[in-house]
């Protein structure tokens, strides 16, 4: 009894501290998921009024979309091709920037261009590179013989959706590669001197003291990565938001597809419901399976 009274009273004297924090999670977070979920259960006209109580009726519509299998499997794939990819480049990329050699500031400050700049006007660049008429991309590639005449890289959706996967790769390595680089330069020296003295090699120094050391940097780069790249619109609607039909699709630019073409702003938000129980599923999952808070030996 008495330890839970203390318990109680240590917690009471954190509020003052904590209070700000918790109000502002309750503002940006809190009240918009749970505003989402009730929008989810109401009647909604095209343009957005509330006409009275819809039940599940939203969510039914929203099963009911024959398609919609095959997005959860590009969605999967999506997300999956894109942090996992990004993960092994960067990796790679951080080791080699770990080292010291000539132009190392320079070259580390070349890798952050692609995050500083918009991500939709990068994605158009690769859009128009890839322009079977125009892109530069495909006249260098019937240039040196490689094709006969400009393919349409972004005009069939399992071309479309590829390219998509190469943008978004390219827009998340600066981010995890500083991410894993700032990890590879927290580890002490000393523990990979040892693995030297002892004999091991390049790789087990990597496999065996390196890398269990960047879990919790590996750890925040991919879930980071899994929230940007589920919610992902403006590199696949730039790349293929031009293709007809959802052979190109993620759950995400359904959603955005239901609002403007379909306007079905009412099952949008039944699909926005299900979009955020997805991505906890998801992360909750890569946690509970990676365990990044685990203590590492060191």
């Amino acid at each position: 009894m008495r330890q839970r009274s203390s318990r109680t009273a240590q917690a009471l004297a954190a509020l003052p501290w904590i209070g700000p924090t918790l109000v502002l999670i309750a503002a940006i977070v809190a009240f918009p998921v749970a505003y989402m979920m009730w929008t989810s259960t109401r009647d909604l006209s095209p343009y957005g009024q509330d006409r009275g109580p819809a039940g599940l009726d939203n969510y039914r519509a929203l099963f009911d979309i024959q398609e919609l299998g095959g997005i959860l499997v590009h969605t999967v794939i999506w997300v999956v091709a894109v942090v996992g990819i990004t993960l092994l480049l960067s990796a790679g990329l951080a080791q080699f920037l770990n080292k010291d050699f000539p132009g190392r500031t320079a070259v580390r400050l070349a890798i952050l261009v692609p995050w500083a700049a918009s991500v939709v006007m990068t994605t158009t660049i690769f859009y128009y590179m890839l322009d079977p008429d125009v892109g530069i991309a495909n006249r260098f590639l019937v240039d040196i013989g490689l094709l006969d005449r400009g393919y349409g890289f972004t005009k069939q959706p399992t071309q479309a959706f590829i390219v998509a996967i190469v943008v978004g790769i390219f827009v998340s390595i600066p981010f995890t590669t500083y991410t894993i680089l700032a990890g590879l330069q927290s580890i002490p020296a000393e523990i990979v001197e040892a693995g030297r003295v002892d004999g091991a090699g390049s790789w087990q120094r990597y496999w065996h003291l390196i890398l269990p050391q960047l879990r919790p940097a590996i750890a925040v780069a991919t879930i980071i990565n899994i929230i940007n790249a589920f919610n992902s619109l403006p590199i696949l609607q730039v790349i293929t938001g031009s293709i007809a039909g959802f052979e190109a699709d993620t759950t995400t630019t359904l959603t955005f597809k239901l609002i403007r073409q379909n306007q079905q702003v009412d099952t949008a938000a039944a699909m926005s419901v299900l979009n955020f129980v997805l991505i906890m599923v998801i992360i909750a999952i890569y946690v509970k399976l990676i365990r990044p808070t685990r203590q590492v030996d060191a």
